[in-house]
């Protein structure tokens, strides 16, 4: 297959590359007007909607599974090993995000701070079947718990053995077995048997989207993410075929997923493009793959590596490989990244499993303001104010003057009746 081919030097590159990263996120009218009036249905009629919808989309009742540690047992002992691995790295990372509460004490008496407190209820929707995966169970459910939720509800058409041992493991409370626009209701709204949370987090498809931005308000959400991506810097000194393999790495998500190379070295851009014709015979989603890499994916000559860390920025892509001889030298230039991968042994796969930072990133340039989710995802900080008499008559002056000038006399009189 022939690659698109870029150079930063080429007249037009600057609108070309903004073509070939923009992502429309525009909704299907005919999928928001389906989820729309499924929300309402559940938010009106509670169980009896989400079990016929379960029974419509899902061909049967929905179920409840009691969360045991034999789940671990019902899986190969490999497949049991490395989920205790890669939980163990993920908790060690997020216990190091936990946040505590503060407080300092004025010169005059007056206690402020920040009370750091945990969300009580968390809802994680998990898809089902082939989409089904137990790394995003421990991504999701991991943090939730050390950062001390009391209640971490798993929704899941058709959980897996690996998915329910990996909630197992997780410290997931209880797995619900529905799923779609209908599973995000119940959790956003409450019925008689599914008790309303503060949060949904967790990936799904369209309906499931455009649910959570439905809902968005009454409950928090994580993200709305669009499609897998990845940007590799390379310098030449990485082997071509574990680049290839790396863009491959993404775009096998979907026929929307994006993977980009950028090089100073237009011989190792073709030695990349050599190792794909030769490697993607041997994928087993080969078709998606080269869909991907047809319509966003591209190879990009740029003038150094400096400028290819410029180009980066602009693109805030979700993963970014620095497979360079010395990554340390580029770290600090990248201000735009979801995760960053240092040098040519950190691959965007070990990230995704097991290296312990989480793997749901911001996409579509949302890393430009975005962060990865952590355990600050599920904790709030409430201010504290104790102001003490002394500083209730200076402060008092200063609040009373301000709110005389926005014309707020109830807010003036407050603050001048403590003035003594």
């Amino acid at each position: 297959m022939k690659l698109r081919r870029l150079s930063t030097r080429a007249a037009g590159f600057d609108a070309k590359l903004a073509a070939l990263t923009r992502y429309d996120a525009a909704q299907d009218p005919a999928v928001q007007k389906t989820v729309r009036r499924i929300l309402a249905d559940v938010r009106r009629r509670g169980d009896a909607a989400v079990r016929a919808y379960t029974k419509k989309f899902d061909g049967a009742a929905p179920k409840q599974y009691a969360v045991s540690e034999k789940f671990l047992d019902a899986i190969p002992a490999d497949q049991a090993q490395a989920l205790r691995a890669a939980h163990g790295r993920i908790r060690a990372f997020h216990e190091r995000q936990l946040q505590k509460s503060w407080h300092f004490t004025d010169d005059d008496g007056t206690r402020l701070g920040q009370q750091v407190s945990a969300l009580e209820r968390v809802g994680l929707y998990v898809p089902g079947g082939k989409a089904a995966y137990p790394s995003s169970v421990l991504m999701n459910a991991v943090p939730a718990k050390v950062a001390g939720v009391r209640e971490l509800v798993m929704a899941s058409p058709n959980p897996n053995p690996l998915v329910l041992a990996a909630a197992a493991l997780a410290g997931v409370d209880r797995v619900l077995g529905i799923g779609g626009a209908q599973a995000i209701a119940a959790l956003a709204y409450g019925t008689k048997s599914i008790a309303r949370v503060d949060k949904i987090v967790g990936p799904g498809n369209a309906y499931v989207a455009e649910a959570k931005r439905q809902v968005f308000g009454e409950v928090g959400i994580d993200m709305v993410a669009g499609p897998s991506e990845i940007l590799v810097i390379a310098d030449g000194s990485a082997p071509a075929d574990w680049v290839a393999m790396d863009l491959f790495s993404q775009a096998e998500h979907d026929e929307s997923a994006q993977a980009i190379l950028l090089s100073p070295s237009s011989s190792f851009l073709d030695q990349v493009e050599d190792a794909i014709r030769k490697l993607l015979p041997e994928m087993p989603r080969s078709k998606i793959i080269e869909a991907s890499l047809k319509a966003r994916g591209a190879l990009i000559l740029t003038r150094d590596l400096e400028e290819a860390c410029a180009v980066a920025n602009r693109v805030a892509p979700e993963h970014l490989e620095l497979a360079v001889e010395n990554p340390e030298n580029l770290i600090e230039k990248i201000k735009n990244a979801g995760a960053i991968f240092l040098g040519r042994w950190s691959s965007e796969a070990i990230g995704d499993y097991c290296a312990g930072p989480n793997h749901v990133l911001p996409t579509a340039g949302t890393a430009r303001f975005s962060s990865p989710l952590g355990v600050y995802d599920f904790q709030k900080r409430t201010s504290v104010i104790g102001v003490s008499q002394q500083a209730a008559a200076k402060l008092g002056r200063i609040a009373m003057t301000l709110a005389s000038g926005e014309g707020l006399t109830a807010h003036a009189r407050a603050a001048e009746m403590r003035i003594k």
